[in-house]
């Protein structure tokens, strides 16, 4: 996979038309080096007067697995590393839109195991996706875990399954920014997090809630870090470019499919402002009841609310989240700010003081996933997430003690 990190981030990005290639490289590179495998799993042992209990993780079995046109190749290497370390096989249904890349994806680690040794065809994935194809195989009698990675629809599908399901949802994380946060290292990280792909991943950063002694400050570092700061008067012709349909004050808007995933100077020369593409995100000031806020636009468009304080910055970060559970961000040097902020939150990734894929591995420690399983539970999926622990145990006896 790391041979062909590029090879299948050009392949994505040529199918599906979002991101960035060079974003997509990374991807496919954090999750191939940081996906835990094996070394995750491990038995438990238990012994006492009355005999010894050991619980081991064992496989499911097939694995039915749904993956998303957005993060097609990366999500793939992550789940199939986890998957397979835990002794699973998987059958993919792929977005429909991202068809090839997965299929030569498949193909890839297919051929890495069989030059190791292994079996043949572990991996395999439905020649034509379709809707129909994804509910035929979550409900197959041969299935006995579902992993989805989608959106609401398709997780409420597999919810509905009849089978354990695991469910990767959407997400509208917000970045928290105080008057103690590092201004100009705050700015860098929401530039870099919210624009990485585009804003496609469902971890990146969707809006910004600053207090109000430093947003000024705050969007001008953006400005000076790759971003352009698009004036307040100009949100209209905004609106008009990446909405089809505008909703109401705290309301969703229905996105225009042509500009998601694209990059902001593409976006920005509809309203005829040229800009190069290394200017990776085009941030504008709104007020609390705009749209923007409401919505997971999945373009690098960063809606900026001022707010009087900390305090209220966190309130309406967790209700403009939606109660998705998913990420959060905050900027801060004031540890009871940071504390308030993760006890109100319940979500999966909260990252404090770094882009938003710290919580992924990427400028940050811990193990990678690219199915945060917020609707079910289970967070940063793994392999003992794949797995199914067994007990057994052998009573009087092998207590050497």
């Amino acid at each position: 996979m790391l041979e062909n990190a590029e090879v299948l981030a050009k392949a994505a990005h040529d199918e599906t038309g979002y991101g960035r290639y060079e974003d997509k490289v990374v991807k496919n590179r954090l999750v191939t080096e940081r996906t835990p495998g094996i070394e995750e799993l491990y038995p438990g042992v238990v012994t006492g007067d009355h005999g010894l209990t050991l619980t081991e993780p064992a496989p499911f079995g097939t694995i039915a697995a749904i993956t998303p046109t957005t993060n097609p190749t990366s999500t793939i290497i992550c789940n199939t590393i986890g998957m397979l370390a835990a002794g699973n096989t998987v059958v993919y249904n792929v977005h429909p839109y991202s068809t090839n890349c997965c299929m030569q994806t498949i193909v890839l680690i297919n051929k890495a195991i069989v030059a190791t040794g292994g079996p043949a065809n572990v991996v395999t994935g439905v020649a034509k996706p379709t809707i129909e194809s994804a509910n035929e195989l979550m409900r197959h009698p041969g299935i006995r875990l579902v992993v989805v990675t989608g959106g609401p629809d398709v997780v409420r599908a597999a919810m509905a399954s009849g089978k354990r399901a695991i469910c990767a949802g959407p997400g509208n994380p917000p970045a928290v920014v105080d008057e103690t946060a590092d201004i100009d290292k705050a700015a860098h990280d929401i530039v870099w997090g919210a624009s990485t792909d585009n804003n496609i991943i469902c971890t990146d950063e969707k809006e910004t809630i600053a207090v109000a002694s430093i947003t000024d400050a705050l969007m001008a570092s953006m400005g000076r870090q790759n971003a352009f700061v698009l004036p307040k008067q100009r949100l209209p012709e905004l609106e008009k470019i990446i909405f089809t349909e505008v909703g109401g004050p705290r309301k969703k808007s229905k996105l225009n499919k042509d500009v998601i995933g694209k990059n902001a100077s593409v976006i920005l020369a509809k309203m005829g402002i040229n800009v190069p593409d290394s200017i990776r995100l085009c941030v504008v000031e709104v007020d609390e009841n705009h749209t923007l806020l409401w919505t997971e636009q999945m373009m690098p468009v960063m809606p900026v609310v001022r707010v009087p304080n900390a305090d209220r910055a966190i309130d309406l970060a967790v209700e403009i989240e939606g109660g998705n559970r998913h990420t959060a961000v905050m900027h801060s040097k004031n540890l009871d700010n940071l504390s308030r902020m993760a006890k109100a939150w319940y979500c999966s990734i909260f990252v404090k003081n770094g882009r938003s894929q710290a919580g992924l591995g990427l400028d940050g420690e811990g193990y990678c996933s690219f199915t945060i399983a917020s609707p079910t539970g289970e967070g940063m999926t793994g392999p003992r997430s794949f797995s199914r622990y067994r007990r057994c145990t052998l009573v009087d006896h092998f207590r050497i003690t």
